[in-house]
């Protein structure tokens, strides 16, 4: 974290947990009905954990489908979190009345490309942070051209920047797709987005990277990403969030147990600031209260043990950083602003997410795991990044197991007794 001081509570309770050694530990929970949504967000406040409070918002909302939102609360139909739009601005305000205080402070999280109606809710209830991007909330889940979701989150950034009480924004995009995009990408992209919440005036931000296929990897892509966030977001109040693992999760409970514990372990040993934690039920359903709170004390205890019986790992060094400085660099060329340097970047594929099928995404590019397990550029279309000549082209089914690579990991692990490639595997070369 830098020097500046925090701005608005959110950062401010993060500094706090820093300050006493403690990672702040939160979930991804959201439900459609107000007493449901305060009784978790009670919940996550009275854990044995150092957590902040966590919102999800509905896909309806999401989509702005705000009229479906309601008449799914009308007719009592199961809603995927909390309807904010539809519920407005005085059942939300009540919510976060009966939990919110400058102990712990809330997150409303969402995946909208065209935010500008949650956002005045937002602002509205006074909220102290969201999160996304003009380019990770638009690629992965919509079909809004990257130009006007980039001039919307303009728009709601600036609608945040001119609270009294500063908001925290957090980019999403060191998660783009959730797996199989290689960290140079990531690490860029979500120092871009860092950059654009900056230009339009936010002082409190954070930046993401999602826990991946190699440890040793994820220690040097966060390496990087709190290298280039101190280069280029130094005049402001940051710090650096990790997700455990966004992909295809496993489906017994030792094996997303150990997916958990290895993300929290990567936590520590980057020198992350905040966790976003998923449960031992993220294969089959929705998360209850319960396995929430229950994911949220495993995570602080793996974090207690680590930070207390390991030292500090130094990352590997395969060029994750140069790769990510020089992709910000060349980007920030294109254009007079972030904003317009993020969409000619991509009209030209000079970005371009693999895998990714929104048509403002080239998706000439491909990535592999390779048999160590680290993410490689395979074919890198006309993105100036270094890759293997001798990569092998990915097949539909090979596609199929690499999106399935950490379930059948790990699972495999719970159901033969022998170890696979993690931190424990791992500890003594150091990856």
């Amino acid at each position: 974290m830098p020097s500046v001081e925090p701005a608005g509570r959110f950062g401010r309770v993060i500094r706090h947990h820093r300050e006493r050694g403690r990672l702040t530990i939160q979930p991804r929970m959201g439900f459609a009905q107000p007493d449901v949504m305060l009784a978790g967000l009670d919940a996550v406040r009275r854990a044995r954990a150092a957590t902040v409070g966590t919102v999800t918002i509905d896909s309806y909302t999401r989509l702005n489908d705000n009229v479906a939102a309601r008449e799914a609360l009308r007719n009592g139909a199961d809603l995927n979190g909390f309807p904010l739009v539809a519920h407005g601005a005085d059942v939300t305000r009540r919510v976060l009345d009966g939990v919110a205080d400058d102990a712990f402070p809330v997150q409303f999280r969402h995946g909208s490309a065209l935010p500008q109606d949650l956002f005045r809710v937002l602002v509205d209830v006074g909220a102290d942070a969201t999160e996304g991007g003009p380019v990770s909330y638009c690629l992965p889940y919509s079909r809004v051209p990257l130009e006007q979701s980039t001039a919307a989150w303009a728009e709601c950034c600036r609608m945040l920047a001119e609270r009294p009480e500063p908001v925290h924004l957090e980019s999403f995009g060191g998660c783009m797709l959730g797996q199989l995009c290689p960290p140079g990408l990531l690490v860029a992209l979500s120092v871009l987005e860092g950059m654009f919440f900056v230009e339009h005036g936010l002082r409190s931000i954070s930046v993401s990277y999602a826990q991946q296929t190699h440890p040793g990897q994820d220690l040097e892509a966060i390496a990087a990403l709190r290298l280039l966030a101190s280069e280029w977001l130094d005049d402001v109040d940051w710090h650096v969030v990790v997700y455990t693992y966004m992909g295809v999760y496993p489906r017994t409970l030792r094996g997303a147990n150990r997916m958990l514990e290895d993300s929290v372990r990567l936590a520590v040993r980057s020198g992350a600031e905040r966790l976003i934690v998923k449960t031992s039920a993220e294969a089959h359903r929705i998360p209850t209260i319960a396995e929430n709170i229950e994911a949220l004390e495993f995570a602080a205890t793996v974090a207690a043990d680590e930070a207390a019986g390991t030292p500090m790992h130094r990352p590997t060094r395969t060029g994750i950083y140069e790769e990510a400085r020089m992709l910000i660099l060349s980007t920030l060329q294109l254009g007079d602003d972030v904003g317009s340097a993020l969409v000619s970047a991509f009209a030209r594929g000079h970005l371009d997410v693999p895998y990714c099928l929104h048509r403002d995404n080239a998706n000439r590019s491909r990535a592999v795991i390779a048999p160590d397990g680290t993410l490689q550029w395979s074919e890198p279309g006309a993105m100036p990044v270094h890759h293997s000549e001798h990569a092998p082209r990915a097949s539909a089914r090979g596609l199929i197991e690499m999106l399935r690579y950490n379930e059948h990991r790990l699972d495999r692990e719970q159901l033969t007794g022998h170890p696979t490639l993690g931190y424990r595997a791992s500890h003594k070369d150091g990856r």
